[in-house]
């Protein structure tokens, strides 16, 4: 097994702490995620406690509540911004709720590579999240870094190579208006279903196929329940950490410094292992019964950019300008 899913073990510990023989005055943040173990996110969330807690000598630690311990994305997401939960870390359109436009971000085929995704990402010098951040910072919540995951594929019960494949079928949507039209966009019906709830899904046929990074497909063993996999890299995918903004304003300079630090550098290992990751992962997952299907088999990527492109086009006009300025990255 990969090396990354050995370290997803020690998410959800008290990490750190022993840095501190003061330990009553240290700052403790309560991390959330829905990420399950062994998945890229798992292992950033776990090491980057830990290295916050170094950084800062053991005055700020954090524990980190993988696998929606602390409720799905909604209850994720409000309770940052209320701050009952400090941090929190999803798909940057888990915020549209807050800010719209923080969303496209995630929108499907924008970023030309990995390395891209994480520099037009960059809450430090990306020209349009940082204009994004301050309206999202009156609300309550600010982004700190990112994650990079690898990109989405789909995965079925039956081969899809084009979006004709999937017209009519009932597909699962993340609970998200930008996922919801992107699976317009693959010709399917959208519906919703949590992650937790998604093998159960998946098996029962309330839909017939998803979409997710390999490493998520891999970890929650949707190959048990799906057939196939149709490797159309739809969406770099890049998940926003987000920090309730009074937990922000309450730490040092010095502190908010550190912690920067440390979630920049676990970016840049993210998308490392992601990179790495991939080969051995389809390869894997063949050798657990998935059938792959590339643009050698037949895949019409550039059918479903198109497609997608054309249905985000008209249900997010607003995204035009913002999707110029994330070209636009270097």
């Amino acid at each position: 097994m990969l090396n990354f899913l050995k370290h997803g073990r020690v998410a959800g510990a008290m990490l750190g702490a022993a840095l501190l023989a003061g330990a009553a005055s240290a700052t403790e943040l309560r991390y959330a995620h829905v990420g399950a173990e062994g998945d890229i996110q798992t292992v950033y969330a776990a090491q980057a406690a830990e290295g916050i807690a170094a950084a800062t000598g053991g005055e700020v630690t954090v524990t980190v509540y993988p696998a929606s311990q602390l409720g799905g994305v909604a209850e994720m997401v409000d309770g940052v911004r209320m701050g009952s939960i400090s941090m929190g870390h999803h798909d940057f359109a888990s915020l549209a709720r807050l800010v719209p436009e923080v969303a496209v971000f995630n929108a499907p085929f924008i970023y030309r590579d990995g390395a891209h995704a994480l520099a037009a990402t960059d809450p430090q010098s990306s020209p349009a999240l940082q204009a994004i951040n301050e309206k999202l910072i009156a609300q309550g919540v600010r982004i700190v870094g990112r994650i990079y995951r690898g990109d989405r594929h789909i995965s079925s019960n039956f081969p899809v190579k084009t979006p004709a494949d999937l017209a009519g079928k009932p597909f699962r949507a993340v609970p998200l208006e930008l996922w919801v039209s992107m699976v317009k966009g693959f010709g399917a019906i959208p519906t919703p279903v949590e992650v937790a709830e998604l093998p159960t899904a998946l098996m029962t046929g309330v839909v017939v196929g998803q979409e997710n990074p390999l490493t998520r497909i891999a970890s929650n063993n949707l190959n048990e329940v799906q057939s196939h996999l149709s490797m159309t890299g739809h969406m770099r995918a890049v998940l926003a950490v987000f920090i309730n903004e009074e937990v922000w304003q309450g730490l040092s300079e010095e502190q908010r410094t550190a912690l920067t630090k440390v979630l920049d550098e676990e970016a840049q290992k993210s998308l490392k292992m992601a990179t790495e990751s991939e080969a051995d992962l389809v390869k894997e997952l063949k050798g657990r019964g998935m059938t792959v299907i590339t643009e050698a088999e037949g895949l019409d990527v550039a059918a479903f950019r198109e497609k997608v492109g054309a249905q985000i086009g008209q249900d997010f006009p607003n995204f035009a300008p913002l999707i110029e300025q994330i070209e636009a990255v270097k």
